[in-house]
């Protein structure tokens, strides 16, 4: 390697991976995403209390998804044009008062409006933490991205244990335990807010941030629109069939094999888990293999599993559904690397616009969903979107990762 010619740029922030920092806000992810799993989490318990409909709880998973998905790719664009470091507790602390208001809500009225207030918190977290993420990473993209990612889906795993330890005996009251998640959350993000700035003072990461800019100013050509268009397509194939199963799975086992609602999220965990463990390998697996190839691949993998799904036994129906989260999830973080690199420069942007369509198209998903199951029942509804997963093979539309290397030199 030329020393002269290729170290000046790397040296001070691609060379090193900052584990620390990577770690500390994969912690952070874990702990947002844990308190957005209890709303899903705590669907049982509000249809029995409140005797809502599968269209109303849709509505709630809605209310809260459609924010991140209208406002991470605004704040990810503010974010790319002037970081904003501190907004990270800031994030947290709008969440802390939504999950006040939804222990504590009297109507259904109100935890919409709870649950808006979470939704706003986790569209401010998420741009500027895969910023931060992108500064620790080093040369190790993919596997600091999987570690920041796998925090946020080990979060949203912990929703059926928070449903059988938390939620069951203290029911809604219960939620209130985390406000205590999101207070240690916020000082966490404190923490990560100040190595984050004092980084935006060095001179050398000023050079780099408008090298990178001006590399991302070149406009989107009609390959990068249509590439980006797929992988909106891929990211709804993806979103619409977790919240099916997120969303709806629960009660789909209980009227199937006649389980409790502590048994049930017994098999939303199974599925839950496998998939941050998923997410995890899944971004050193692309960096060796190629994200095109990992993202097909997670897709088209799943497919005859999630067909066969419904209408397997409850021991291969648990063990199905482990497979399926392992194996769906591998492709989330390396969508988010591949869109980064898609479009150079506007890290932030495409982080919002991934992961915010994510939780967009999982808000139509639960309220669509919801609204199919009232009109044509359950176990349909969850056959149905077995066959979601298909439309991973519109990923070999996508240019491979030797043509998005050429595009970016």
């Amino acid at each position: 390697m030329n020393q002269s010619a290729a170290r000046p740029l790397p040296q001070k922030e691609k060379e090193t991976t900052t584990y620390k920092i990577l770690f500390i806000l994969g912690l952070c992810h874990l702990l947002n995403d844990s308190i957005q799993s209890v709303i899903p989490a705590m669907f049982p318990i509000l249809e029995k209390s409140m005797g809502l409909s599968f269209t109303q709880l849709g509505m709630i998973a809605f209310s809260l998804n459609i924010v991140s998905s209208i406002m991470q790719p605004v704040i990810g664009l503010i974010s790319d044009r002037k970081p904003m470091p501190f907004v990270l507790p800031v994030s947290l602390t709008v969440t802390l008062f939504g999950i006040m208001g939804l222990a504590f809500a009297p109507s259904f009225e109100w935890i919409i409006l709870s649950v808006l207030l979470i939704g706003l918190g986790s569209a401010i977290f998420h741009p500027e933490g895969s910023r931060v993420v992108y500064m620790a990473a080093g040369p190790r993209r993919g596997l600091a991205q999987s570690i920041y990612q796998v925090g946020g889906n080990s979060g949203q795993a912990l929703a059926p244990l928070i449903t059988a330890l938390i939620l069951v005996p203290f029911g809604q009251r219960g939620a209130a335990w985390f406000i205590i998640v999101a207070a240690a959350a916020v000082a966490l993000l404190f923490y990560i807010a100040t190595w984050y700035a004092g980084r935006l003072k060095e001179a050398s990461l000023r050079t780099k941030a408008k090298k990178v800019a001006g590399k991302g100013n070149q406009g989107f050509n009609k390959k990068i629109k249509l590439s980006l268009i797929v992988i909106l397509l891929l990211i709804f194939a993806r979103s619409w069939y977790l919240s099916g199963i997120t969303n709806y799975y629960a009660f789909y086992a209980i009227e199937k094999y006649g389980l409790t609602i502590r048994e049930s999220q017994l098999f939303l965990f199974a599925f839950l888990i496998t998939g941050a463990i998923g997410t995890f390998f899944g971004g050193p697996l692309a960096d060796r293999f190629g994200k095109k190839r990992i993202i097909f691949l997670s897709l088209i993998g799943t497919a005859p599993i999630s067909i066969l799904l419904p209408f397997a036994p409850p021991a291969a129906a648990f063990t199905m559904l482990a497979l399926c989260g392992f194996i769906l999830m591998s492709s989330f973080s390396v969508t988010v690397v591949y869109a980064q690199e898609l479009v150079p420069g506007k890290i932030g942007t495409m982080a919002g616009l991934t992961v915010g369509l994510a939780f967009g198209m999982g808000a139509l998903g639960s309220i669509g969903l919801g609204y199919l199951a009232d009109l044509i029942g359950l176990p349909l509804t969850i056959i149905y979107t077995g066959f979601l997963p298909l439309l991973g093979i519109m990923t070999i539309l996508l240019p491979s990762d030797e043509t998005l290397a050429a595009w970016n030199q």
